[in-house]
């Protein structure tokens, strides 16, 4: 039997997607989860069926306790089990700090943060009872550690998930030595499109490696955490050094 991957925010071509179809591709039955990008769900699915792969396209927002639960039961209804979680969904909204409101901050963090805990919390209920455990993996931001200006409702809310990792992690093995969790925190991959050249260069030349990643760097990263069986709780920047460069963007 294939194994099974739910990778959320999977619908929208930025990084999710591209997970999604690296996994299909390896032979992963997969649900391509989307909220408001469900016709592009449903459009990654009939392009992998095509091909051979597996897959289904599910609608949820994971804020919403009860359409996370609707969304991993109707999972198990047609594979039986889950085997990877992958958390790309995510909102980044910028506004400068005086007019940012309690509601966008709560916004961020009912999607950001309380999504993820949601989705790794009926993930791993599910693989607590296999004997094969499972993995999960969340996304986070590696400018938790040095943010930058005008997101101040996004980055608090990208701040929980190495916590929310490590957190999972030990509840999570305590059930099932065999379940692991980690992270991966992105740098500069698939820019906004509305970024000018100069920005661009700027954010380019702040990284070590003085390019911008790929999101292919990002697929590759979760083939790793899924296939070394000896990591768990850990965080892992993918960002081509800009975490440690130094300077401002």
């Amino acid at each position: 039997m294939s194994p099974v991957a739910l990778v959320t925010g999977s619908g929208a071509p930025r990084i999710g997607n591209i997970v999604v179809r690296d996994l299909a591709s390896r032979g992963y039955a997969v649900v391509v989860h989307a909220n408001r990008s469900l016709d592009k769900a449903r459009q990654t699915v009939e392009e992998l069926t095509t091909a051979g792969q597996v897959a289904i396209a599910l609608a949820a927002d994971v804020s919403q306790e009860g359409e996370v639960k609707q969304l991993f039961a109707r999972t198990l209804a047609e594979f039986g089990r889950i085997d990877v979680l992958v958390n790309t969904s995510a909102i980044w909204e910028g506004k400068k700090l005086e007019e940012t409101t309690a509601d966008d901050v709560r916004r961020h963090f009912e999607i950001n943060a309380i999504g993820t805990f949601l989705c790794c919390q009926q993930a791993g209920m599910q693989m607590v009872k296999q004997e094969g455990g499972g993995v999960i993996i969340n996304v986070g931001d590696w400018a938790i550690a040095r943010p930058y200006p005008d997101y101040a409702a996004y980055f608090p809310s990208k701040g929980a998930i190495p916590a929310m990792t490590r957190s999972f992690a030990v509840e999570l093995a305590a059930r099932n030595p065999r379940i692991r969790v980690n992270a991966i925190l992105p740098g500069p991959v698939m820019l906004p499109e509305n970024m000018t050249a100069e920005e661009r260069e700027r954010t380019i030349n702040a990284t070590l490696l003085r390019r911008a990643g790929q999101p292919e760097n990002m697929a590759s990263a979760v083939r790793f955490l899924i296939e070394n069986d000896f990591i768990t709780g850990v965080c892992l920047p993918v960002d081509g050094g800009r975490s440690v460069a130094g300077g401002a963007d």
